[in-house]
C-alpha cells in the first residue's frame, strides 16, 4: 500500500473508496442471506478500519490525513453547536428498536467503522491527495463523490426517493465536513459527528414522507450555511489597523 499511496494518492484513494463500497455492500448482501443481518459487515468493518488505522500510524500520515488535535480556533467554528444538531437528527423523534437486540447490535458496530471509514477515505485521502491540483475542485470532488456513494443504497432494496434526498443532503454534509477538515486540519470531529449520526439511525423513529423531504432541506441548508461561514471566516484576512 506505501508504494501505489506514494506513487499515486488520488488512486491510492479510489482504491480504498472501491474496495470499501464493493466490500460493504457484498458484506450486508451475504448478512441477508445468512439471516444475521450486518454480521459480516461489522467484521469487514472492523478488518478494514484497523488496516487503514495501522497505514496511517505506520506511515506516520496523522497530521497529514487529519487524525490529530482540532487546529481551528473554535469560536469561528460556532463551537461546533451547527454540527451538534446536524448530528442530533435521529433522536428529534424518539428512539425505537426497529429490529431484534443482535442484529441492532451488529448494526451500530458496522454504522461506527462506516463514520471511521468515510471519513479518513473521502476527507483524509481523497480530499488530501486532490487539493495539491486545485483547491476548489478538490472539495467539489470530496463532497460530490461522498453523496453519490449513498446510490449505492438502492442495490439494497433503500426507496428511491429517500435515497435521492440522502444523495442532496450526505453531499452537503459532504460540503460541511470538507470546510471544517480545510480549516482545523483534523478530521476528528467528523468522525465523531459521522459515528453519532450512524449509530443513532439503527434506532430512529421513521418519519412521514413530508418529514422526510423537511429534515432532508433543513439538513443541506444548515450544513450548506455553517460550511460558508466556516470558510468566510477561516479565509477573511483581518483588516489593518490605519
Amino acid at each position: 500500500m506505501k508504494k501505489l499511496f506514494s506513487k499515486n494518492e488520488a488512486l491510492f484513494a479510489v482504491v480504498w473508496i472501491v474496495v470499501y463500497v464493493v466490500g460493504f455492500s457484498n458484506a450486508d448482501l451475504i448478512s441477508e442471506k445468512i439471516g444475521m443481518e450486518k454480521s459480516i459487515t461489522a467484521g469487514l468493518g472492523l478488518i478494514l478500519s484497523a488496516i487503514l488505522f495501522l497505514f496511517v500510524r505506520n506511515n506516520r500520515l496523522n497530521e497529514y490525513l487529519g487524525l490529530c488535535a482540532f487546529k481551528g480556533d473554535l469560536k469561528k467554528h460556532l463551537y461546533f453547536l451547527p454540527l451538534i444538531v446536524l448530528s442530533l437528527v435521529n433522536v428529534w423523534n424518539g428512539f425505537q428498536m426497529n429490529d431484534d437486540l443482535l442484529p441492532s447490535v451488529f448494526a451500530v458496530i458496522s454504522m461506527l467503522f462506516v463514520g471511521f471509514l468515510e471519513e479518513v477515505i473521502f476527507r483524509g485521502l481523497l480530499f488530501s491527495a486532490m487539493k495539491k491540483d486545485g483547491l476548489a475542485s478538490a472539495v467539489v470532488v470530496s463532497s460530490v463523490t461522498f453523496g453519490i456513494g449513498h446510490a449505492v443504497n438502492l442495490l439494497l432494496g433503500a426507496p428511491v426517493l429517500g435515497t435521492i434526498l440522502q444523495l442532496i443532503y450526505a453531499t452537503a454534509i459532504g460540503f460541511l465536513f470538507t470546510s471544517l477538515f480545510l480549516s482545523g486540519k483534523s478530521i476528528l470531529p467528523l468522525i465523531a459527528s459521522h459515528m453519532f449520526i450512524n449509530a443513532t439511525s439503527v434506532f430512529a423513529h421513521p418519519l412521514g414522507l413530508t418529514a422526510d423531504i423537511l429534515l432532508a432541506a433543513f439538513q443541506t441548508v444548515l450544513a450548506v450555511s455553517y460550511a460558508v461561514w466556516i470558510l468566510k471566516k477561516a479565509y477573511t484576512a483581518p483588516k489593518r489597523e490605519a
